[in-house]
């Protein structure tokens, strides 16, 4: 059997305010394209497909057509769970007929003990749970842990095991030794927030969703597919996009790219090079990109990030390599302190590396006046 993996759909999510359905519509549209392309027989998806539990009614919208796309008009099989980030009784609604269209969605602990079998596979669906559920359906009161309970959980799972088949895991949760992206919510249960590898071993692939980056975890059947698309400046190096899983003649995994349809970038140097449209041009710096500043000045600068967002048409934020200098160290000549306005000349240069206009020097000349009288 072949299947596409993928997860952290984060559907309504928004980048330092900018909408992103436009690029997740296209990064959908890429991995419908590669689910094409491979033949896969089935599309995985481990949980998060919203960014909130209450998802305002465009992401609503955009999941139900996705969801159409894959499983009406393709007609391939589809095999989801929640996320932290979903709400388990809203994405939950419908589930009970979803099935007569090979549309799997477990959003219920209880439902991870039922494998759903297609040709030689066996696939567990675990959705993210809370430690009270798991506690509530073993009756154990002494379940204090994710790691108590994952031992129980992987317990019953094994225990449905056929001989013969390949067994998959589809769960959402942090494994041990995995990295955060800045874009990630922590998941912290009982104190402690990471699975171990070792209750996972006796799968023969495990398909996880939750942390964004692909290359999170080194492991070559635990598996993270990554984000479709940048969510943080802190993503800007990752490569996007799913995975393509074989089962025969043994687990081999495929990465496939996503190309960003705007991409996420971190541009550093001095002020007046990154307001200077030629300079960009001959450093072939992608002004439409979702970009954030750092700026090598030390001098203030009045109305920077205003002025920096008309040269950058998505621009994030900006921040300071070195800090800002509001001190220079100066000795004040005789013929400085005998006139005002040169004094006020050099020190308005000192602090924003230009000079005065002919408008402001009139004002100056015309305060000093007024004082003076």
């Amino acid at each position: 059997m072949r299947f596409l993996h993928t997860a952290d759909w984060h559907l309504g999510r928004r980048l330092f305010g900018y909408d992103l359905t436009a690029e997740q519509d296209d990064a959908f549209k890429q991995l419908v394209t590669i689910a094409q392309e491979e033949k896969v027989d089935a599309i995985v998806i481990a949980g998060d497909l919203y960014d909130r539990q209450n998802p305002a009614e465009t992401a609503v919208a955009q999941l139900t057509k996705m969801i159409s796309t894959v499983n009406l008009e393709l007609k391939l099989p589809l095999l989801m769970i929640n996320g932290n980030h979903d709400s388990a009784v809203r994405l939950g609604v419908g589930n009970q007929w979803f099935t007569a269209t090979n549309f799997y969605l477990q959003t219920e602990l209880a439902q991870a003990f039922e494998p759903i079998e297609m040709n030689d596979v066996q696939f567990f669906l675990l959705p993210y749970f809370e430690l009270y559920q798991a506690r509530q359906y073993f009756n154990d009161d002494h379940i204090r842990t994710l790691e108590q309970a994952m031992i129980k959980i992987m317990a019953a799972i094994k225990q449905r095991f056929v001989k013969g088949k390949r067994h998959i895991l589809i769960a959402h949760f942090f494994a041990a030794g995995s990295l955060h992206s800045d874009s990630e919510t922590t998941v912290n249960v009982g104190g402690l927030e990471a699975v171990p590898l070792d209750l996972l071993a006796d799968f023969d692939y495990v398909a996880l969703g939750h942390v964004h980056n692909k290359d999170a975890l080194q492991n070559p059947t635990i598996r993270y597919s990554g984000s479709l698309i940048k969510y943080s400046l802190s993503e800007e190096n990752q490569t996007k996009g799913v995975l393509i899983v074989d089962t025969e003649p043994n687990v081999k995994v495929k990465f496939r790219p996503i190309t960003p349809l705007r991409d996420v970038q971190t541009v550093e140097g001095s002020f007046i090079d990154l307001t200077n449209t030629e300079y960009l041009s001959n450093h072939q710096i992608n002004q439409d990109a979702y970009t954030g500043i750092i700026l090598d000045d030390t001098n203030v600068i009045s109305n920077a990030s205003a002025l920096l967002r008309q040269q950058f048409s998505h621009f994030l934020n900006m921040s300071r390599a070195n800090g800002v200098s509001t001190f220079t160290a100066h000795q004040i000549s005789t013929q400085e302190i005998n006139s005002p306005m040169t004094l006020l000349t050099k020190f308005y240069q000192e602090m924003t590396q230009r000079s005065l206009s002919q408008q402001q020097q009139d004002w100056a000349e015309q305060a000093l006046k007024e004082v003076d009288e």
